[in-house]
């Protein structure tokens, strides 16, 4: 087992895109195992990964195993998780009480196509952490938001939906629209274009969302009463996540909600990455706002697959009673909902949290007092569990604030940490750090070492 500390500066970089390139010629020297990997990988797997996400300039990174809070390349090199699979492993890996949790189970067989007992108690708790009584599991996020969005067309009678410019709600086509569209694409800002997410989105599809951007109700407002009687309702991450980390306005969830209900519309709340990761019951029981749907997914599970829908009695009487089918042949999943109920009661208690707390407070301080030494033009947000490095001066409120990020910032931030032990998305600018209930006040000082090695070489940019 190896540790390397990034290469400390010698000669200071001429310019953002010089410190990229020698921590990138760092990072490949570190990394031949790797190498090997996907240059094998290539001959059987598209692009040579199983995920686009998990494609990384210069190469992606070939993980062995994780223990902890700490993660392990096929190069032996051990870093301290930041990682967290996209905000998955809230509890770490390999927690004692869900490892015993799935080894019970497998023993006693994974799948039936049928409930087990399991699936009552997770449901019985997400029922009580969210103010939803009726809930539904999947083995996705993208699957949960699937249904989110069937379930309010079906309910209403409506086809058109209204999603926010910028954010992620998975890959099914009633979504994919402005997720990340380049700037030269989005049209006016209060009025965004739907910008097709991904190659074969059908124009049909995209002519059914109509899209306004993050904390604007007036848009919204104003996109109800010009679709009079024809929006369905919303999906909205309460706390986007798709561009960093952008709160909402106070009053701006509430909102929301009441806007549409006056028009008849439903409103979804995607707690895909907020749920767990922001507190217990996520931003619904932090804000004391109750939207009609929650779609939950990633650390709900401890690691394995499996995602979840909750909804108020009304709207999933829809499932009760067949109305709406909500099938799938994994939902429930034995090992997963094992897994998941270990996860609910008895990792993510009151005494984590309080952990997690901690951990966020140091990592905040040690940051803001990196970036006032260096007086450097950054600001750092948190949202519990998670937080990100925003490279601009003043808050970010939307999706267009956020094109204003040079994202080379990010990238040069991720090869920096990565070299100094620090395992972190490598989509930069866009994603965010996860603190998990394993981590210790040594991974959060590790980070907070590495960015004081990248703030010193940019401020002599």
């Amino acid at each position: 087992m190896t540790t390397t500390t990034s290469s400390l500066p010698g000669a200071p970089p001429a310019d953002l895109d010089d410190l990229i390139a020698v921590e990138s010629a760092a990072f490949l020297s570190r990394q031949p195992k790797s190498r090997v990997m996907y240059e094998r990988a290539c001959q059987s797997l598209a692009g040579g990964a199983t995920s686009n996400w998990q494609i990384a300039e210069p190469q992606a990174v070939w993980l062995s195993h994780g223990t902890g809070s700490k993660v392990y390349d096929v190069d032996g090199t051990e870093y301290s998780d930041f990682h967290g699979g996209y905000g998955v492993s809230l509890a770490g890996h390999a927690h004692p009480a869900v490892v015993t949790a799935v080894s019970k189970r497998v023993r006693r067989g994974t799948h039936f196509a049928q409930p087990t007992s399991d699936a009552i108690v997770v449901a019985e708790e997400l029922a009580q952490r969210f103010g939803l009584p009726q809930w539904r599991f999947a083995n996705s996020g993208t699957e949960a938001t699937m249904d989110a969005v069937h379930l309010m067309r079906a309910v209403t009678g409506r086809d058109l939906i209204l999603k926010v410019e910028g954010c992620y709600h998975g890959h099914h086509d009633s979504v994919q629209v402005s997720v990340l569209p380049e700037e030269s694409e989005v049209g006016p800002a209060d009025r965004p274009l739907g910008v097709a997410g991904n190659s074969g989105i059908p124009a049909a599809i995209r002519n059914l969302v109509v899209v306004v951007g993050f904390n604007d109700l007036a848009a919204v407002e104003r996109a109800l009463t010009e679709h009079a009687d024809r929006i369905a309702g919303m999906i909205v991450e309460p706390v986007m996540m798709n561009a960093g980390i952008i709160p909402p306005d106070d009053g701006y969830l509430a909102g929301l909600r009441d806007l549409l209900h006056a028009h008849g519309a439903l409103l979804t709340f995607d707690e895909v990455k907020t749920g767990f990761t922001t507190g217990p019951g996520g931003v619904t029981a932090l804000s004391g706002v109750t939207p009609d749907l929650v779609c939950l997914a990633k650390a709900l599970g401890g690691g394995t697959p499996t995602a979840a829908i909750g909804g108020t009695s009304e709207v999933m009487s829809w499932i009760a009673d067949g109305r709406y089918e909500q099938c799938g042949t994994f939902n429930g999943n034995p090992l997963t909902m094992a897994a998941t109920r270990a996860v609910l009661t008895e990792v993510l208690v009151p005494e984590a949290y309080e952990h997690l707390e901690r951990l966020r407070l140091r990592m905040q301080r040690g940051i803001e007092q990196v970036i006032a030494e260096h007086d450097l033009p950054w600001h750092v947000v948190t949202a519990g569990a998670k937080g990100c490095v925003t490279f601009l001066p003043d808050p970010i409120r939307n999706f267009r604030d956020f094109l204003g990020i040079d994202g080379r910032f990010g990238h040069a931030h991720w090869l920096v940490q990565h070299n100094g032990g620090v395992f972190l998305p490598p989509w930069g600018k866009v994603e965010q750090w996860l603190i998990s209930v394993q981590h210790t006040e040594v991974d959060i000082d590790r980070f907070v070492d590495n960015l004081t090695n990248f703030a010193s070489r940019v401020a002599n940019i």
